[in-house]
């Protein structure tokens, strides 16, 4: 199966690595800069629970250079969206499907107004990663899993060939038949973890352990779940109190990307993020406001710059 990793970063590089260690997928990463540069020469690198090392891979920063593909991973970060939708276009068949694994619950909706709807399926992604250095990634933590699946519901031979060359590789993947759900439930948590890390300046550990903190996180992700609710989205009433024990066990020092895109005063994804709570809450008629106070207070480094 041949399969492009568009956004070869902490999740597209984790999971590309280990695709292509697999050895069921001829993979080809898409980067750019150092870390272009890095792969080129020595190959990819993860450090962290589950070390892997992948000496050669096919890597470029033209994706007209791959050709067409059976599969495109969707990884760029939320901003450069538009502009990676543009660039994959040559890898594009008739047949080839995307799967955005970006975070949120807009992502979609962007996939198909670009392409043809019947290309694209659903997918989340769950790990906590990084890019440590050029040609490096660094995982803080076990927990790894991808679900990805059809919009319909359905089993299609497509996602069941993705799944086997996730499965070869060591990846945690499952096909799932309620796609949409799954990913209403990480932008859950995502929204929780990504906005409080980042406002705090500081990881899961504190934040959970001090009841005034904790309360406010779990707050923040009854918001999202409310505007969940109200768009039709299969959510329990208590989901988040459900992704609060998620909380509770994953490790102390696990953070969110966007935290890290502030530590480096690299640019939030904060408007697709509690920004996009806000406004999916304003267009069904949902109260945000903690999610609004998380876009506001982030505003001033949305757009990236010195900390």
């Amino acid at each position: 199966m041949r399969i492009a990793v568009m956004g070869s970063g902490g999740l597209g590089g984790y999971f590309g690595a280990r695709l292509a260690k697999g050895g069921q997928a001829d993979v080809h990463f898409i980067a750019r800069g150092k870390h272009l540069e890095a792969m080129r020469a020595e190959g990819l690198r993860v450090e962290g629970p589950e070390p892997l090392y992948v000496p050669r891979v096919n890597v470029t920063d033209d994706p007209r250079h791959v050709g067409v593909v059976d599969l495109v991973m969707f990884c760029v970060k939320l901003w450069d969206t538009d502009a990676a939708l543009a660039q994959i276009r040559p890898m594009l068949g008739k047949d080839t499907v995307v799967i955005s694994f970006q975070n949120g619950v807009l992502k979609d909706d962007y996939l198909r107004a670009a392409f043809d709807p019947a290309q694209v399926m659903g997918g989340v992604g769950y790990v906590a990663t990084t890019i440590d250095r050029p040609g490096v990634i660094r995982q803080t933590g076990p927990m790894q899993r991808l679900l990805f699946g059809e919009f319909d519901g359905s089993r299609s031979a497509r996602a069941e060939r993705f799944l086997a060359a996730c499965l070869a590789g060591g990846i945690k993947a499952e096909l799932s038949t309620a796609i949409t759900r799954e990913i209403w439930e990480k932008y859950v948590f995502l929204v929780g973890l990504s906005g409080t890390t980042t406002t705090m300046r500081t990881t899961i550990g504190p934040i959970r352990e001090n009841p005034q903190t904790r309360a406010f996180l779990l707050d923040v992700m009854r918001e999202v779940v409310a505007v969940g609710r109200a768009m039709g989205v299969d959510l329990a009433e208590n989901y988040a109190e459900i992704r609060l024990e998620l909380a509770d066990k994953v490790a102390h020092d696990m953070t969110s990307s966007m935290h890290h895109d502030l530590e480096r005063g690299n640019r939030l994804e904060v408007r697709w993020l509690s920004g996009g709570v806000v406004e999916l809450g304003r267009a069904h008629g949902v109260a945000t406001p903690l999610n609004r106070a998380i876009a506001d207070i982030l505003a001033l480094r949305a757009g990236g710059g010195a900390t």
